[in-house]
């Protein structure tokens, strides 16, 4: 049997500030395997963000082992390790410089990770334009005349620049709106198996849980308290925590429902290919 490609063993974070310590993250333990969406869902301070960060590099945690392909992640991470895992945001403006032209800013994790020459990065840029379905000339505009989904997919566009093997995902869609949300998690998908990547998928949305998970870790207070296959957290949730989030989810509109009737013809169309 392969070994996971990110190992994450009884993992903590505290945070000490001048009166009083937050411990953010509490002995959270989880293997996470090539090819895999792992959705880890819970309400603003459950900790899920704190995790994200841990496993990209920008906290180190204050104790337990994050181990990539079975060499640890320290607090200091090689270019190799940098390259593999990368970072789509939650807001697309927000994540962008907005002083750079879109080819500069794809163009710049390919000058950091040396891939490919000089004359070779420009036309990469083209390449990922096309594959996150953005045409060739959009890499000499700038941020500022771009929609929020054409942002995102810019956004998504930067982070496999670097031809990572895992991708974290911070809540890639809360800032859109709904219709926009579905062709961006449709694209994600498409990506995901093209590319064989690996996803972190940090939300509270359970919509978007059901739809693009494997498995869900389910967090509270800084701890794991279930984790399971989407389709067992939704049909059969053991932990009253999980239950009381699925019971509190809102009762279906119109539009998430267009937008889940979408996501599916996407997947659909991707297992007729």
């Amino acid at each position: 049997m392969t070994a996971p490609l990110l190992q994450i063993n009884q993992l903590a974070k505290t945070f000490h500030l001048e009166s009083y310590q937050i411990h953010a993250v509490r002995d959270f333990t989880v293997d996470i395997w090539q090819g895999e969406c792992l959705a880890i869902v819970g309400e603003s301070g459950s900790g899920k963000s704190t995790v994200a960060n841990m496993i990209l590099g920008v906290y180190p945690p204050t104790s337990g082992q994050i181990s990539f392909k079975g060499a640890p992640l320290g607090a200091r991470r090689t270019k190799s390790q940098r390259r593999a895992v990368q970072l789509v945001q939650q807001n697309p403006f927000s994540s962008i410089n907005p002083s750079r032209r879109i080819g500069a800013t794809l163009k710049l994790p390919l000058n950091v990770h040396d891939i490919g020459t000089k004359g070779e990065r420009m036309a990469r840029v083209e390449e990922l334009l096309g594959e996150v379905g953005l045409p060739a000339d959009y890499a000499a505009r700038a941020p500022s005349t771009l929609s929020g989904g054409q942002c995102q997919r810019v956004a998504i566009a930067r982070a496999l620049a670097s031809q990572p093997e895992m991708v974290v995902l911070d809540e890639p869609t809360s800032a859109l709106d709904v219709l926009v949300q579905a062709r961006v998690l449709i694209l994600l998908n498409e990506l995901r198996k093209k590319r064989d990547l690996t996803y972190v998928f940090i939300t509270h949305d359970l919509a978007v849980v059901r739809n693009m998970a494997d498995r869900v870790a389910v967090m509270k207070d800084g701890q794991l308290v279930e984790l399971k296959p989407t389709h067992e957290i939704f049909d059969n949730p053991e932990h009253d925590y999980t239950r009381s989030l699925i019971s509190a989810s809102p009762v279906i509109t119109e539009e998430e429902r267009e937008m889940r009737n979408r996501l599916r013809e996407g997947l659909a169309m991707e297992a007729v290919q």
